[in-house]
């Protein structure tokens, strides 16, 4: 990898900084009176040109369109396309599922469809009829196929989710791996750790037996998956125990209470970890951090609008919905 090709691109990534919403303006829309007054601020951004007249059914159109514009732009532009799939290949996988299972029950999921910047629908339809397709890489190809395995053995599409949940993990640390930058490989890894802590603690609730955790949870973290699974047949409280002397004892303890961590926390919590490890980047001017920092930022943004508007539209207090936010850069 050329840093100097992104020493070239960062100056276009900072730009593009400048169109995130400020801190101050997600500010004015939570305290915002009702809808309308939503609309109003949100319609002087970047969004306002995607949206429709009506805006509660227009605006998550508007929210996809807007990245995929995004990530048209960035993919012709950054030197190793593999930097921007690392992040957009959740939407890969997201298609995989919704594809396959539309496949399976010959149902129409087209509407689930997500741009990731590099594989059309029709692309993936065609992998997943004829099991092959020289667009894709080999990993999604045996994805589909184990999959399809699967399905022909056990006739059960719980598994699908399973199988490519894992299958995604796998893939993010084969890709980092391959692209070969020491921050990234690391951020990749705090993600998968995190991943495996809230399928634990998810597991933990819903009663899984160790040999089902056994498929869900991935090898490529940094926290042994084994010693994971000795606490799956147990309680949060020793789990959170665990987790206390692990290198995120620290990150996690916010949310832990009366010893046992809050679930319902734990995921706004991984999200918020990977936006302050991304902050670092906003100070290099070399390699691809800066561009994972912008496409992380553009999602939060995302999800902090959808809850800021959902929330309003059924009635949440700004309170409720304040606490279900994710941090962003300078707040």
């Amino acid at each position: 990898m050329k840093q100097s090709t992104y020493h070239e691109l960062n100056p276009l990534v900072r730009l593009k900084e400048l169109e995130l919403l400020p801190p101050e303006l997600m500010a004015r829309m939570l305290k915002a009176e009702d809808l309308a007054e939503v609309e109003t601020l949100l319609r002087g951004t970047i969004y306002g040109d995607y949206l429709q007249d009506d805006f509660y059914e227009s605006f998550e159109e508007a929210l996809g369109q807007a990245n995929a514009d995004l990530l048209r732009e960035l993919v012709k532009l950054v030197p190793d396309p593999d930097v921007v799939w690392i992040y957009t290949m959740r939407f890969t996988f997201h298609n995989l599922k919704a594809l396959i299972k539309a496949e399976l029950l010959d149902q129409d999921f087209d509407t689930l469809y997500i741009y990731d910047g590099f594989y059309s629908i029709e692309q993936i339809k065609t992998a997943i009829r004829t099991g092959q397709a020289s667009s894709l890489p080999a990993i999604l190809l045996e994805s589909i196929q184990e999959v399809r395995e699967h399905f022909e053995e056990s006739n059960s599409l719980q598994g699908i989710d399973i199988i490519l949940d894992r299958k995604y993990l796998y893939c993010q640390r084969k890709v980092a791996d391959k692209i070969g930058e020491p921050e990234l490989i690391k951020e990749v890894i705090g993600f998968i750790d995190f991943t495996n802590f809230l399928m634990t603690a998810r597991g933990i609730k819903q009663k899984r037996s160790r040999n089902f955790m056994s498929t869900v949870l991935s090898s490529h973290g940094s926290v042994p998956k084994e010693e994971l699974l000795t606490y799956v047949e147990g309680d949060l409280e020793q789990l959170t125990t665990y987790l206390k002397t692990t290198s995120y004892g620290e990150i996690i303890d916010p949310i832990v209470e009366n010893n046992t961590i809050d679930l319902s926390q734990l995921e706004r919590l991984c999200d918020d970890y990977l936006t302050s490890y991304y902050e670092s980047a906003q100070t290099q001017a070399f390699g691809p951090l800066p561009v994972l920092a912008l496409l992380n930022a553009k999602s939060i943004e995302s999800k902090n609008l959808r809850l800021i508007i959902t929330g309003k539209r059924v009635g949440l207090t700004n309170e409720q919905i304040r606490e279900r936010m994710r941090e962003t850069y300078g707040s």
